[in-house]
């Protein structure tokens, strides 16, 4: 693999990051920091949606103009996935000039096409959603079964864009392409959606939303909101129907969505049809993850349980994100909803970060400090019996596949054994019975082993797999597949003072009091 470009969805900024947003940046934050360990030319974006009736609401009732909010949010969503660690190469806003252009001048080659026209219409729409709803798409109480509340009659003259005329065009790549939309079972939904599907409203008058794009050949229309933000994927790529950069060209062909399941169906069919009435490729994968509950109910306002992932780490006292990232990208299998309690938190977090890693790391130093004042002798390098390798190939294989949850899974099965390796080898008994040579090579073993998971957890847990680095001075910009089962050095190793806790317990005395 030569590129990988991946995008998140983009925030709507009526609101501050909630515990939501940070599950899907950590998680594509992971499968990008993955990816790094396997290819050299790695491209990660992603950003906020910021035009809107309900920006424009929300605006008016503070006493502020859309953009002094716009601004202010944004810059909220920035700073929350900076505490997070979320590494993105570049963070596109609606709002940004380069984006606004390139989205007029796409609506004007749709309708100069004709594969957009300008339609009277009156239909029920949810402002929550942003979106025109059929009376099938409503629950029982005739209510938007995501906000809960009855949509708006609405009558307008607006543009629609012809998505009936790829129905049949994006059933066929679906079905040609088992891999298109993961997990498989999502592909399913939309074909079953796609039976019944209709063109779709892509403007808005002024006189009923002023906060959006202006259409260029009609001062009464603004641009909505499926043109102008699910383009952001392309012209954050610099791509403008009139330019095709070197930077488009070499990523979009390498393009992969992480999405949530409630957007779906605007990214597997108004995206893909939008991309073919432009000419242009479909993104290689759209990966759909579920929802995060708290405390298994479902995130509400009205419920008072919607939290933040500042939150998160003020409760816990967390210096580095490390903790919560590991447990949030590990919180659910791939496309299924997650959980978030405190209590599973830290007990997730304290078994296999600070037992199963943490505290082999820093007990098996301290016996190589004991027995071997830290130096790493000849006659204890040799066949390594924990096959650590092994596990590369596998988390590999579950990454390809967006399995976050199952890759972190390989890595804790490898401490287990570890661990068990440690107990049934006993090297404090071979010092004992100064068997020395024995004892070295158990304990160079599992450093070496221990090489490797720094590596592997590195996506999950930056921090922390960069302190294990540091003390077994091993190099994590090494390729994933460069890796060797001889990484610890003969000679001294480390020193006593060198020894420090990579993890701490999330009960402990010290843990929860440090400066």
């Amino acid at each position: 693999m030569e590129r990988f470009y991946l995008t998140t969805a983009i925030d709507y900024v009526n609101g501050t990051p909630h515990i939501g947003h940070a599950y899907e940046k950590i998680v594509s934050d992971v499968i990008v920091r993955h990816y790094k360990q396997r290819c050299n030319d790695v491209y990660f974006l992603t950003g906020t949606d910021e035009h809107g009736i309900k920006i424009q609401k929300t605006a008016a009732e503070r006493g502020i103009t859309p953009k002094q909010m716009c601004d202010e949010h944004a810059a909220a969503f920035k700073d929350a996935w900076k505490k997070l660690d979320i590494d993105y190469n570049q963070f596109i806003r609606t709002t940004d000039d380069y984006h606004e252009k390139a989205v007029q001048k796409i609506f004007e080659k749709l309708l100069a096409q004709g594969d957009i026209y300008k339609h009277s219409y009156t239909g029920l729409y949810c402002s929550g959603c942003e979106v025109f709803l059929n009376p099938k798409d409503l629950d029982e109480n005739g209510c938007c079964p995501i906000h809960n509340r009855k949509p708006e009659e609405i009558s307008e003259e607006n543009y629609f864009f012809k998505l009936s005329k790829y129905k049949d065009a994006i059933i066929k790549h679906i079905k040609e392409n088992p891999d298109y939309i993961m997990p498989a079972f999502r592909a399913n939904e939309v074909l079953n959606q796609l039976e019944n599907i209709e063109d779709i409203s892509v403007s808005r008058t002024k006189d009923n939303v002023s906060w959006g794009i202006p259409v260029l050949s009609d001062d009464n229309q603004v641009i909505y909101v499926w043109i102008d933000a699910l383009s952001n994927y392309i012209t954050a790529l610099g791509y403008d129907v009139d330019n095709c950069p070197e930077k488009f060209e070499k990523y979009w062909a390498e393009s992969h969505h992480v999405i949530g399941k409630d957007i779906l169906k605007f990214h597997s069919i108004y995206w893909s049809a939008i991309l073919l009435a432009l000419g242009l490729p479909l993104p290689k994968q759209l990966f759909v993850h579920g929802f995060i509950n708290i405390n298994k109910e479902k995130m509400s306002k009205s419920l008072g349980n919607v939290i933040s992932p500042q939150s998160v780490m003020e409760a816990w006292q967390l210096e580095e994100p490390d903790a919560f990232r590991y447990y949030m990208a590990t919180a659910a299998p791939i496309g299924k909803d997650g959980n978030f309690s405190d209590e599973d938190f830290k007990e997730k977090v304290n078994v296999d970060l600070a037992n199963n890693m943490g505290n082999l790391l820093n007990r098996t130093l301290s016996m190589l400090v004991k027995y071997f004042d830290g130096e790493v002798k000849p006659e204890f390098k040799g066949n390594n019996p924990i096959d650590a390798l092994n596990v590369i190939d596998k988390v590999e294989e579950h990454f390809d596949k967006f399995e976050l949850q199952e890759a972190a899974a390989e890595i804790v099965t490898l401490l287990d054994s570890t661990n068990k390796y440690v107990t049934n080898n006993a090297p404090w008994t071979l010092a004992k019975e100064e068997k020395m040579t024995e004892c070295g090579q158990v304990l160079v073993n599992v450093l070496e082993t221990l090489c490797i998971v720094s590596a592997l957890i590195q996506p999950y847990c930056p921090n922390l797999a960069d302190k294990m680095a540091q003390q077994l001075k091993f190099d994590l910009s090494v390729k994933l597949d460069d890796l060797t089962d001889d990484n610890i050095k003969v000679g001294k190793l480390i020193s006593k003072e060198e020894i420090k806790p990579v993890f701490l317990r999330l009960d402990s005395e010290f843990a929860t009091n440090k400066k």
